[in-house]
C-alpha cells in the first residue's frame, strides 16, 4: 500500500458548471471510517449546484478568491481560509473570476 498520490496519477471528475475535482486519497492510500480528501477547481462565477454529504466536508483554499455558501451563510474566502460543511448541510463555491478558479483542497470525515 502506498500512502501518498501525486495529482497527475489522478484522472479528472468533471462534476460541470465550471467545477471538477481530482479524489486524491481514499481506502487505497490508508484512508479509514470513510475518510477522504482531494482538490477541487472552481472557474465559474456562478454558484455550483448545492451538494448534501452524510458526513462532514471541510475546505482549505490553496489559491484563487471566491465565496462559499453553507446552509444559509455566504462569506469570502481567500488562500489559507478554512472552513467545514457540516454533515447533512448543503453547501456550494463560486470562483470571483472566471479567469482564476477558485482551488480548494477537500476532505470528508465521519462526524
Amino acid at each position: 500500500m502506498s500512502y501518498y498520490r501525486k495529482k497527475c496519477d489522478v484522472e479528472e471528475v468533471k462534476a460541470g458548471n465550471g467545477h471538477s475535482s481530482f479524489p486524491m486519497l481514499g481506502e487505497e492510500e490508508g484512508c479509514t471510517n470513510g475518510c477522504c480528501g482531494g482538490i477541487s477547481y472552481y472557474s465559474s462565477t456562478v454558484y455550483t449546484p448545492a451538494a448534501v454529504h452524510e458526513d462532514q466536508e471541510g475546505f482549505i483554499v490553496l489559491s484563487g478568491s471566491g465565496w462559499a455558501r453553507i446552509g444559509g451563510e455566504e462569506f469570502a474566502v481567500e488562500p489559507e481560509t478554512a472552513f467545514i460543511a457540516p454533515a447533512g448541510t448543503a453547501h456550494q463555491m463560486r470562483s470571483s473570476d472566471a479567469l482564476v478558479p477558485l482551488v480548494l483542497f477537500w476532505f470528508h470525515a465521519q462526524p
